[in-house]
């Protein structure tokens, strides 16, 4: 599997509340995670790196063993976002200064002939496939509610005010609701997860012009779609994550 993983302040804010971390396993599994923190006095990076830390430490174990179902893959990563938000709540319950601090996350586990996706928030997941882009998830926003329930279209959401209020989040309350979900994945296909510090700026025709173009290494696309954010405000902490395998065609060698 070819990856890579890129992160950027930004123009307009002081700190960097991403987050992310892609591993390769011993038995062929990649993970990664990417979690773009909030709450004020830079809780939002506190709990975004809190959340990763306790992703990262309980699935670099239970993932790696030689045979994970589907089913165990889609239990583990989210049992790996509860105990994130459990390790969130926790430390902002303990700590006046982190009260009301979380964290989106938007995580992947691939193997073989699937990529197991669990989100919650706004980050994304976006399947790259024969010149074809995909958003996986489907953001928890208010804004998100209201296009689905038809009172707002999709062009009104993009220019919403309020579009960034999320309706859930990790570390907030001491339940979260976790949506899981498994897509066929190919040797051709790539993985893009991103914090909406893209997402909000770069839209998905470049993205799949960057992703698809055969002039880049993975990791220059990567680098390609953050100046695009940047070039077009970069007015949050932008974050990219590419995904795909080594044997890809338009690797751009």
């Amino acid at each position: 599997m070819l990856t890579a993983n890129r992160s950027d302040i930004g123009r307009v804010r002081h700190v960097n509340e991403d987050q992310s971390w892609v591993s390769q396993l011993n038995n062929g599994i990649t993970i990664a995670i990417v979690a773009d923190g909030m709450g004020g006095h830079q809780a939002g990076d506190v709990a975004s790196q809190k959340a990763v830390d306790a992703f990262r430490s309980m699935l670099e174990q239970s993932a790696a063993k030689a045979d994970l179902s589907l089913q165990e893959g889609k239990m583990l990563i989210r049992q790996a976002i509860s105990q994130a938000n459990e390790a969130v709540f926790e430390m902002a319950s303990r700590n006046e200064r982190y009260h009301n601090m979380g964290t989106t996350i938007v995580a992947a586990l691939v193997k073989q002939d699937n990529a197991i996706i669990g989100h919650v928030g706004d980050s994304r997941a976006y399947k790259i496939k024969e010149g074809v882009i995909t958003q996986i998830t489907n953001d928890h926003t208010l804004v998100n509610e209201l296009v689905k329930s038809g009172q707002l279209s999709a062009e009104e959401a993009a220019h919403h005010p309020r579009r960034n209020v999320l309706t859930r989040a990790v570390g907030t309350d001491s339940q979260v609701e976790i949506e899981v979900q498994s897509v066929e994945w190919s040797p051709e296909d790539v993985l893009l997860l991103c914090s909406d510090g893209l997402s909000n700026l770069v839209s998905e025709q470049q993205m799949l012009q960057t992703v698809t173009t055969e002039q880049l290494e993975l990791e220059a696309k990567a680098d390609h779609l953050i100046q695009l954010a940047l070039h077009a405000g970069g007015d949050d902490n932008i974050t990219v994550v590419l995904l795909q395998e080594a044997g890809s065609t338009n690797r751009g060698e």
